[in-house]
């Protein structure tokens, strides 16, 4: 199976840090262009639904606004807990009420990643993580808050934030990289997907970059598609 041709960039519809942190650990070629698009979920939406319709159109709106495309990944996460989506916090105080509300209790982590190459079509995968919190003091809380770290990121707190460390890792055993943004072994199925393989060992370096030592890549990445 042939890596991308040399003069082939994918990309990234998306302006998130973390996305590009990850993206680079494959190996691929990237520059990122994104779009604002709206992310309300319509009636009755599934989140994995949800999930995959705004990642196609966030990739769809990116097309439209960078010329000469010939490939486009694009990711859409969501946080879900007791039935609820929880985006980025409007401020502060929504910070923390989220933050209370995931204190030691469990929720899901939902990811679509969306690709399109131009010749070899389109592809999606899910991943869906469950991610159990830590019993966080309130006044840890209250300074991960006042660092502004969680005000840009869906459910108010990020698993890789040094200092809080807000997830139970010790009871956290699904994808490590999907709850940062961007589930690596998922993208990797989906670029299989269509004929492509990663120039670099991915898992290795996930495991490298996160510190995570992950036990469900080898079922991921041998699974059938």
């Amino acid at each position: 199976m042939p890596f991308l041709p040399i003069d082939l960039e994918i990309i990234l519809a998306s302006a998130s840090p973390r996305r590009q942190e990850l993206l680079a650990l494959t190996g691929w070629r990237f520059s990122v262009c994104s779009s604002e698009i709206p992310e309300l979920p319509q009636p009755g939406e599934e989140p994995e639904k949800l999930a995959k319709r705004l990642a196609v159109s966030k990739a769809n709106a990116a097309k439209d606004v960078c010329p000469d495309i010939s490939a486009i990944l694009a990711a859409d996460t969501l946080v879900i807990h007791a039935g609820d989506i929880l985006g980025k916090p409007s401020g502060p105080s929504e910070a923390v009420d989220m933050l209370r509300g995931l204190r030691a209790a469990a929720h899901d982590v939902i990811t679509a990643i969306a690709i399109e190459i131009e010749d070899k079509g389109k592809a999606t995968q899910i991943c869906e993580s469950r991610v159990p919190m830590r019993d966080y003091a309130e006044d840890e809380l209250q300074a991960y808050v006042q660092s502004g770290a969680p005000l840009d990121k869906a459910g108010a707190y990020g698993i890789q934030d040094p200092g809080f460390h807000p997830v139970d890792l010790e009871h956290f055993s699904d994808c490590y990289a999907n709850v940062m943004g961007l589930p690596l072994c998922h993208l990797v199925r989906a670029m299989r997907q269509l004929g492509f393989e990663p120039p670099n060992d991915v898992p290795g370096a996930c495991m490298q970059f996160t510190g995570y030592d992950c036990t469900i890549y080898p079922i991921i990445l041998g699974s059938e598609l």
